[in-house]
């Protein structure tokens, strides 16, 4: 659950907190401007960069929560006021969560827009992943039964549908898609839907390289343009990692979405609610 979520719940019920912001930045600082943290007398949600600055943060906010007089305000140079090697300085600003107003905060732009076929092993393995990155994620499976009994974030929306290549058509231009479902079959059938499209960022396939040369066999007899099918990555996950861990194919491929789109993409419309 994104900091926000968290934020509008612990207002919803009364819970004391400071809203730690950074503020303004200059130079080399751990995180930049609109970064937040929030901290309760027994809790810290969040991350404004970790080491000596942040643990002087939380104690500067429960000194807050404490009733004593310390300022809402601070000026730090990383180098001279903490020590640390970051040469940058930074504005932090203490508000009570109940003046905050969570409900205005902006939130991230998602660095990539994922259409996630497949609820087994692998792709829970990937959405664990994923719930901490901000990212706006389809996942698709037509068995219900195959998506973990625990809630997802927010950010992450469960489709059941069948069949499920035809929500391939619901994808913004330039999304990524991940086709890691249980069948050999479907993967032929989503993964052709997604190259006929054309229009996708990253296309990823779990399998071999033997998997690859049959399917582009196929799919070289369905039409599809050589220079479309040039762009199909099966298989998956940054080069040099090995193991077949789904956790491992998990890291390794959130690793190579993350460096096909280091900067946030525009948020693409709103999904529904359900399906």
């Amino acid at each position: 659950m994104n900091l926000q979520s968290v934020a509008l719940q612990w207002l919803a019920a009364g819970e004391s907190a400071i809203v730690v912001e950074v503020a303004a930045h200059r130079g080399s600082v751990p995180r930049e401007a609109g970064t937040r943290m929030l901290v309760s007398r027994s809790a810290v949600l969040g991350t404004i960069g970790g080491g000596h600055l942040e643990l002087q943060a939380i104690e500067h906010a429960r000194c807050l929560l404490r009733g004593e007089p310390v300022r809402r305000e601070q000026q730090l140079a990383l180098g001279p006021t903490l020590g640390q090697c970051c040469g940058g300085a930074l504005t932090l600003r203490y508000a009570p969560l109940a003046d905050s107003r969570p409900d205005t905060w902006t939130v991230a732009a998602p660095r990539f827009v994922l259409q996630l076929h497949g609820a087994g092993h692998v792709g829970r393995a990937m959405v664990r992943l994923l719930e901490g990155i901000p990212c706006e994620v389809s996942w698709i499976d037509a068995r219900d039964g195959e998506f973990p009994r625990e809630p997802s974030a927010p950010h992450i929306q469960r489709i059941c549908s069948e069949p499920v290549e035809a929500e391939v058509a619901s994808a913004p231009s330039g999304a990524c898609y991940l086709v890691l479902t249980h069948s050999h079959a479907l993967d032929q059938a989503v993964t052709e839907a997604i190259l006929k499209r054309g229009d996708f960022a990253y296309l990823g396939l779990i399998g071999s390289r033997t998997k690859r040369a049959r399917f582009l066999h196929r799919f070289e007899a369905r039409g599809i343009a050589p220079e479309v099918l040039s762009r199909l990555t099966c298989p998956i996950g940054v080069p040099g990692i090995a193991g077949k861990e789904p956790e491992v194919i998990a890291v390794a491929v959130v690793a190579q979405l993350l460096a096909l789109a280091p900067h946030p993409v525009p948020m693409p419309p709103a999904p529904a609610a359900y399906r």
